[in-house]
C-alpha cells in the first residue's frame, strides 16, 4: 500500500467528520506539520479539500461530485427486483422497469403476466414519446430544471398526475400505466410499468391499478435512496416514509421487507 495514498486517504475520512487546523490534520495522522501541508495542498489542488478563510480545512465540492455520480451508477434494476415481483403477485399483469438509454426507452427488467399474453420487451428499446414510460421519465427528468408550465402540456398533466397512460401503446395491442422512480436529485432514474394486452383489459381496469404501480414506484424510490412523493401505502409494500435508506444498504433493505 501507497503510504502517501493511505494517508490521504485517512485525511479526507477525518475532513468528512469536521473542519481541521493544519495541526489536527497533522495530529491525527501522526506525521508532521510539512507533511500534513503537502497532503492537504495535493487534495485542495485536486478539489477534494478546500481552506476557509478560519485556515482550517474542509471536504471540497469534488468528493460530493463523485458521490452523486456513483449513488446514480447504482443498479436500480437489482433495487428494483423484488418489488416488480410482488406487484405481478399482487396483480398479475405483466410489470417492466425501463430507463432513458442515448434517447430512448429501454426495458431493463420485466416479470411476465399470463404466459403468451404479450411478447417480452426485455432489451428491447422503444421511442421515448410514443410510450407511457418515455412520457414518465421525461416528465421527471424535467422536474430538476423546468417550471410546470414550460413543460408541453402533456408532460405537465403527467407531472401534476404522477404517472402516464397509454392504450395500445407503441403500436403494439397492449394497455399499460407508468410511473417513476426517483433518484436522489428528485429526478426519474426509472420507470415502473404495468401492462397487458388491450383485447383483454380495457385501459379502465387496468387503471384501477394505479395506486398499487404508484406504491410500488415509490417503494423501489425510498429503497433506491430517493425522495418519492409520500403516497404511501405501508400495507401493500412496506415502505416507510420515516427515514429513507441508504443506496449502498438498499440491497439489504429490500431484502429485510421482503
Amino acid at each position: 500500500m501507497s503510504q502517501s495514498v493511505d494517508r490521504a486517504l485517512t485525511l479526507l475520512d477525518a475532513l468528512g467528520d469536521a473542519p481541521l487546523s493544519l495541526e489536527q490534520a497533522a495530529s491525527s495522522l501522526g506525521v508532521h506539520k510539512s507533511t500534513a501541508l503537502r497532503l492537504l495542498r495535493t487534495l485542495e489542488e485536486h478539489g477534494f479539500a478546500r481552506r476557509q478563510p478560519d485556515r482550517r480545512y474542509r471536504i471540497g465540492g469534488r468528493v460530493l461530485s463523485l458521490a452523486h455520480r456513483a449513488l446514480e451508477d447504482f443498479d436500480v434494476r437489482q433495487v428494483a427486483a423484488p418489488y416488480l415481483a410482488a406487484l405481478n403477485a399482487r396483480c398479475g399483469y405483466t410489470v417492466r422497469l425501463a430507463v432513458l438509454h442515448d434517447g430512448e426507452v429501454l426495458y431493463l427488467d420485466e416479470v411476465a403476466g399470463l404466459p403468451g399474453a404479450e411478447p417480452s420487451r426485455l432489451g428491447r428499446r422503444a421511442p421515448v414519446h410514443g410510450t407511457a414510460v418515455g412520457r414518465v421519465l421525461l416528465a421527471g427528468l424535467s422536474a430538476d430544471g423546468a417550471r410546470e408550465e414550460d413543460l408541453p402540456e402533456e408532460l405537465a398533466a403527467v407531472r401534476r398526475r404522477g404517472w402516464a397512460a397509454e392504450s395500445r401503446e407503441h403500436r403494439e395491442p397492449v394497455t399499460c400505466v407508468a410511473a417513476p422512480v426517483a433518484g436522489s436529485a428528485g429526478r426519474a432514474v426509472a420507470a415502473c410499468a404495468l401492462s397487458a394486452p388491450a383485447s383483454e383489459v380495457p385501459p379502465a381496469e387496468l387503471a384501477r391499478m394505479v395506486p398499487e404501480l404508484l406504491c410500488t414506484a415509490e417503494a423501489i424510490s425510498l429503497a433506491y435512496g430517493g425522495s418519492p412523493t409520500p403516497r404511501w401505502c405501508e400495507n401493500r409494500c412496506g415502505a416507510r416514509p420515516a427515514g429513507h435508506a441508504s443506496r449502498t444498504s438498499g440491497r439489504a433493505s429490500a431484502a429485510r421487507r421482503r
